[in-house]
């Protein structure tokens, strides 16, 4: 039967596909866009982000929060402080790539197409 047989997460028939819609949902904002790209490089605290994001510390607390719920971003607490940091490497691919995709709608020779070794992907 079918039964022993592991679901393909990427088949059109995939039970993760609403759930992907909610991801999608969850980074429809460009501060948590921000937010995300500002963890790429390991955790930070909130007021760290917010000055990173050009947002109030409390405005960024909302937006951790949303994504802590989501799974998108995982914490450590140090004494009073808690520092925010990516769960795993999805959340910045997928970033990644959707800004890679807004620069194909500029420009006919996007940065990430040009090899310098300036850009990080």
């Amino acid at each position: 039967m079918d039964a022993d047989k592991p679901v393909c997460g990427r088949d059109p028939s995939s039970p993760y596909v609403e759930l992907a819609v909610e991801i999608f949902g969850m980074l429809a904002d460009a501060t948590r866009v921000r937010i995300v790209l500002a963890l790429r490089n390991g955790e930070l605290s909130v007021n760290h982000l917010a000055d990173l994001v050009e947002k109030s510390p409390a405005a960024v607390s909302q937006h951790l929060a949303k994504l802590r719920l989501a799974r998108i971003v995982a914490t450590r607490q140090e004494g009073t402080r808690v520092f925010y940091r990516l769960a795993n490497e999805h959340a910045s691919r997928l970033v990644s790539d959707a800004i890679f995709q807004a620069e194909h709608s500029l420009t006919s020779t996007p940065a990430h197409h040009q090899h310098d070794a300036s850009v990080a992907f």
